[in-house]
C-alpha cells in the first residue's frame, strides 16, 4: 500500500477494441494489485461486446466506470476522451494502460509511488532492467530503430518515446492544450511526452517486462506506424 502521507486518487484509462477476452481479466488484476484506484474503461463500441462486458462490471463494482464512444478514431483520442472525463473529477494521477496484459499490473504500485516525486511515469522496455519478450526480430527492430529515430529528431532524452504504460499526474494533463494534440494513432503516445519534456515536467523512465499479448489481435498497423515516424519533424518545428 502507498504511504501515509502520499495517498493520491488515481484513475487507470484502459481503451479498448475488440478486447472481450480480456477485459474482466485485467480489471481483477489491476484493482488486486493497486487496491484503491478506480477504472475508467472507454469502449469504441467494440462488436465483439467488450462495452457491453465493462458496464456489467460497473455496475458490480463502484471502482469500475465506462465511457462508450461511438466511433473507433484511434488511440490517441480514446486516451484524450479519457483524460477529459479524469479531469471533471478529482483525480490526482491519470494512466495509460492497455487491455491485453502487456502492461503488467504489478507494476502500478511501484509506478504510482514514483509520481510522489514525478510529473510523468514511463513503463520503459529501453532503459537498463527493462526489455520486450516473445517479440519478433523484425517487431524489435522496428520498435527500437523508430525510438532512435524519434529521440534523434526531437532531441529530447527519453528512452522509450512510444510506450504506453504512463502515469501522469493531473497537473500535466491541466497544463498541455489537450485539444490542440494533433496524433491519433500510436504518434500520440510521442507527442505527449514531447510536450511534457518540452514544458520541464519531472520525468522518469522505470523498467518493465513488455510481453507479447496472447489473446486478441494487435491493432498495430503500417499507417500507424508511418503516421508516428512523419510526426516528430511537425513537432520538431512546432513551437509547443
Amino acid at each position: 500500500m502507498l504511504t501515509e502521507s502520499y495517498t493520491p486518487e488515481v484513475l487507470i484509462v484502459i481503451p479498448t477494441y475488440n478486447e472481450a477476452d480480456n477485459i474482466e481479466p485485467i480489471i481483477t488484476a489491476a484493482l488486486a494489485a493497486a487496491p484503491g484506484v478506480h477504472i475508467l474503461v472507454v469502449d469504441d463500441s467494440s462488436p465483439d461486446g467488450t462495452g457491453d462486458i465493462a458496464d456489467r462490471i460497473a455496475s458490480e463494482q463502484e471502482a469500475v466506470h465506462v465511457l462508450h464512444r461511438t466511433s473507433k478514431d484511434g488511440l490517441g483520442r480514446a486516451y484524450l476522451a479519457g483524460f477529459a472525463w479524469a479531469l471533471e473529477r478529482s483525480y490526482d494521477v491519470v494512466f495509460e494502460m492497455d487491455a491485453d496484459f502487456s502492461h503488467d499490473p504489478s507494476y502500478l504500485l511501484p509506478m504510482i509511488r514514483a509520481t510522489q516525486d514525478y510529473d510523468l511515469v514511463i513503463g520503459s522496455r529501453y532503459v537498463e532492467g527493462g526489455g520486450t519478450q516473445d517479440w519478433s526480430l523484425s517487431r524489435r527492430a522496428i520498435s527500437q530503430g523508430g525510438g532512435l529515430y524519434a529521440r534523434t529528431v526531437l532531441g529530447v532524452g527519453i528512452r522509450d518515446l512510444t510506450a504506453g504504460f504512463m502515469a501522469w499526474r493531473r497537473s500535466v494533463l491541466e497544463a498541455i492544450d489537450l485539444d490542440s494534440v494533433e496524433a491519433s494513432g500510436y504518434g500520440f503516445q510521442i507527442e505527449m511526452k514531447y510536450r511534457a519534456s518540452r514544458m520541464g515536467f519531472r520525468i522518469l523512465e522505470i523498467p518493465i517486462r513488455f510481453p507479447d499479448r496472447t489473446v486478441g489481435e494487435s491493432k498495430m498497423s503500417s499507417s500507424i506506424f508511418t503516421e508516428a515516424l512523419s510526426l516528430v519533424w511537425k513537432l520538431r518545428f512546432k513551437d509547443i
